[in-house]
């Protein structure tokens, strides 16, 4: 729980930056794979995980199941986080690689919101305000032609799968704000590991039953495709493995903006690597939630500044 002093200046910084980028290129391969359905990809994924976290468990002696107390909660948040990354997946699949990944970071603003509403957290007019921008963000990116007329331009294929896929990125950024919620309910009662395992075998259990049920499960045919689900699940692991080394040795205010660069490698990677140019409403819609989720984690990061000298008077 103690902060440790980072080995040198902006090292924390340097690893979320590094964590954006792995996150960033994971979602350009996921792009590339052809013939996958977005809850398979999510299964691979789920593997990697649990073999990553399983010597964890092991050399911890945390067990498998958790505190009696605490596994309804843990139960939830497999279930909402591994529900979050199936819809992202299925976003990034269907609606361009910047339009998803933008909406994704208003994650922040709806955390702030569900703390308020469950765990009775302080809900200030700026809180309103980051709000407000992160819908109209959203907006811009969603272009819905009641508004912009029936002509919407800079989308991937029909403006039903484009609409879809802003569903499914909002439906995904609030069961990874419900999930950030659960956690801070848990606190540090129940150890990293444990809770990331939970994720897991919640989300492989899950991804398998709905593979069933879609009937979509296959091995790719290529042997190109192989190599990409391989090298998402790397990387996916490897994000997280930086961004959690980031939290460990630098303040989350910091982390949280820098980890904005997740927005402007997505722009880049599908300007060089799949020939998509944003719009200007993509670009306008990506300033406003960039500007509220900075916001947001300023003033948190502040806030948690300014308790910290009170305990220290």
């Amino acid at each position: 729980g103690v902060k440790k002093k980072a080995a040198c200046p902006g090292l924390g910084l340097f690893y979320t930056i590094l964590s954006a980028f792995l996150f960033s290129v994971a979602s350009l391969f996921l792009k590339k794979i052809e013939d996958i359905h977005s809850v398979e990809v999510s299964a691979f994924r789920c593997v990697f995980q649990m073999a990553f976290v399983l010597p964890g468990l092991i050399y911890y002696k945390t067990g498998f199941l958790g505190p009696k107390g605490k596994r309804i909660f843990l139960f939830f948040r497999g279930f909402l986080g591994s529900t979050a990354m199936v819809l992202l997946y299925y976003a990034y699949q269907v609606m361009p690689l910047a339009d998803a990944t933008v909406i994704t970071f208003t994650s922040p603003v709806f955390t702030s919101l569900l703390a308020w509403i469950f765990l009775k957290e302080k809900y200030s007019l700026w809180d309103v305000l980051f709000t407000l921008f992160a819908v109209t963000g959203v907006i811009l990116i969603a272009r819905p032609p009641f508004l912009f007329g029936s002509r919407v331009t800079g989308i991937e294929g029909s403006y039903s799968d484009h609409l879809k896929g802003t569903i499914a990125a909002i439906a995904s950024t609030l069961s990874a704000a419900s999930t950030i919620v659960i956690l801070r309910k848990v606190g540090k009662s129940v150890h990293y590991f444990l809770s990331i395992w939970y994720y897991a075998v919640i989300g492989l259990i899950g991804c398998v039953i709905a593979l069933f049920v879609l009937n979509e499960w296959r091995l790719p045919h290529c042997g190109r495709d192989r190599v990409f689900l391989i090298l998402i699940g790397l990387l996916g692991l490897g994000g997280q493995i930086f961004l959690t080394k980031a939290l460990q040795i630098e303040k989350a205010g910091p982390v949280s903006i820098m980890r904005t660069m997740d927005v402007v490698f997505a722009f880049i990677l599908q300007v060089l690597f799949l020939n998509h140019i944003p719009t200007w409403w993509t670009v306008g819609g990506a300033l406003c939630v960039v500007a509220s989720s900075s916001g947001t984690a300023i003033r948190k990061w502040r806030h948690s500044v300014k308790k910290a000298k009170q305990r220290e008077i």
